[in-house]
């Protein structure tokens, strides 16, 4: 089990630094790329600057991000720096779940080589 936070798009990144930084710091930072509450919103791609902050500033943090994501998003979101993803609707959604999985696996490995 790993300690983490959630960050609603509005909430300053600079609130997490403190939670990192603790003497029993969170593992891993949850970006949300929705307005928490509800599937099948569309992706918030400004909120990859909170991803490549915290890539940046904290290399071996677990940066997972929620909201929006599928096969047209997932690129962007793995290469910000995110290494965990959930996606709900593009799975669910899609005829071949196992297929989107798939490609969002490949995604976010083949940006995890390149850095």
């Amino acid at each position: 089990m790993k300690p983490g936070v959630a960050l609603r798009p509005g909430t300053p990144i600079e609130q997490v630094f403190p939670l990192v930084e603790a003497e029993a710091p969170v593992e891993l930072v949850l970006v949300m790329t929705v307005e928490p509450g509800f599937g099948g919103q569309k992706f918030m791609p400004e909120m990859m600057d909170k991803v490549r902050v915290l890539r940046e500033k904290y290399p071996s943090l677990d940066i997972e991000v929620d909201g929006g994501l599928g096969p047209t998003t997932i690129d962007v979101a793995a290469s910000a720096g995110a290494n965990c993803i959930v996606a709900g609707s593009s799975v669910f959604g899609a005829p071949s779940p196992q297929d989107v999985i798939s490609i969002l696996r490949k995604s976010v490995e083949g940006a995890q080589c390149k850095s």
